[in-house]
């Protein structure tokens, strides 16, 4: 019996503002990602997503889309504070969201070195102008990451010749049961040495002190890397407790950098037709599991607030989508989604707290509205309830709602 729950995360495609955003992020209370595009492209048609139920999701009809009255459909709150790839996904696969703290590493050191050494670890405390950072067991250097939003992740960075990524793993983990800060990130690459990491030691605003990441010469070849989220428990999410329970699980895309899947297939991808097209290969291949695939490039255009490339790579997710729809039997689930906003003519280049879509295919379910949801978790929630296996740390089923 072929049985699958397919879901595909459109990255940055909001529908409107939260009722939190004016304060939970001011500015972002006039969002509205898909607003924006059909503003720009009236005529916009997505035939496939507006008969899934994207406009009566959006609540309100355009001049080439219309409500769908078979749609099984709703929309989902964020419950992650901010609006965040990383987090989203989190949230998505299970995960009852923290609130992270935005702490320069001046302020963990001491007791992050302490954990270490009480966990079996050599630390070297080195300095540069009283700034102060780690380097443990001889390869592994950690301190704050000077390559994006300062004092909001920690990074441990070593060459992977002279130090296995599972040892860099195991370290970050240390460090991550200590840091308060949205993320901490373990990563290396081959073909450097110790010598090149520390070489790329670099200091910003008087507070902050790190490893250029592309100074270390990482990214070169044999690049690894995992991004540790506070408060993120892989063993409570959706993904672990499937293959847990010898359920296959695969996950296609950006997911596939940020979700751990320890026990099923990963396959990093950005193209937008290249990862939807081995998403059709693996529905076509899977008998039994649950696939989920992130498109990152619709975020990217967001970034870049290019509405027009956009809304090419909506089109091209809709042709992609509506053979995804040929392809599912009785007993599968198609759920199409997103993990925030990210407006293209809001004037800045973040993403944007919005609602976001919960479109869903399951045949013979019709006409549908299972309204304003909570967290983004309902839907991890809903496959574990699928699959018959135990169910995540956060998030209700609408399981229940389609086989009213």
């Amino acid at each position: 019996m072929k049985k699958r729950f397919v879901v595909i995360v459109l990255d940055g495609f909001g529908m409107q503002a939260m009722a939190d955003a004016a304060t939970a992020r001011p500015g972002d209370e006039v969002s509205t990602t898909l607003g924006s595009i059909l503003h720009d492209y009236p005529d916009l048609k997505l035939p496939n997503l507006e008969k899934l139920g994207l406009m009566n999701a959006y609540g309100a009809e355009s001049a080439q889309m219309k409500f769908s009255p078979k749609a099984v459909f709703g929309k989902s709150e964020l419950m992650h504070f901010g609006a965040d790839t990383f987090m989203g996904h989190q949230e998505i696969m299970g995960s009852f969201p923290k609130k992270p703290l935005v702490q320069p590493f001046q302020m963990k050191v001491d007791e992050i070195k302490a954990h270490l050494e009480e966990t079996g670890h050599k630390v070297v405390v080195r300095s540069n102008g009283g700034l102060r950072y780690l380097l443990v067991d001889d390869y592994c250097t950690v301190g704050d990451n000077i390559d994006a939003d300062l004092g909001m992740a920690y990074n441990c960075t070593a060459p992977l010749d002279y130090m296995s990524f599972e040892k860099e793993l195991e370290i970050g983990r240390r460090v991550r049961e200590i840091a308060t800060v949205n993320r901490v990130i373990p990563f290396g690459g081959t073909g450097n040495t110790i010598e090149d990491v520390l070489a790329a030691e670099e200091t910003r605003q008087d507070t902050f002190i790190g490893i250029h990441a592309v100074k270390s010469k990482s990214y070169e070849q044999g690049y690894e890397c995992r991004h540790l989220g506070y408060g993120v428990d892989e063993k409570v999410q959706a993904p672990t407790i499937l293959t847990t329970h010898g359920v296959p699980v695969s996950l296609f895309g950006k997911v596939a950098d940020i979700v751990a899947n320890d026990g099923g297939k990963v396959v990093s991808c950005v193209d937008t037709a290249e990862v939807l097209d081995l998403t059709i290969e693996e529905i076509k291949k899977m008998e039994y599991g649950f696939i989920c695939t992130n498109v990152q490039e619709t975020d990217l255009a967001g970034h870049s607030q290019d509405s027009g490339w956009y809304k090419k790579l909506l089109e091209i997710s809709d042709e992609k989508i509506g053979t995804i729809l040929t392809l599912l039997n009785d007993d599968d689930i198609l759920v199409v989604m997103a993990d925030h906003g990210n407006d293209p003519n809001i004037g800045h280049n973040r993403h944007t707290r919005e609602n976001v879509p919960l479109l869903i295919k399951k045949k013979g379910v019709e006409g549908v509205d299972i309204g304003l949801r909570k967290t983004l978790s309902d839907v991890g929630a809903s496959v574990c309830d699928y699959f018959g296996v135990p169910a995540t740390q956060n998030g209700t089923s609408f399981i229940g709602d389609l086989n009213k």
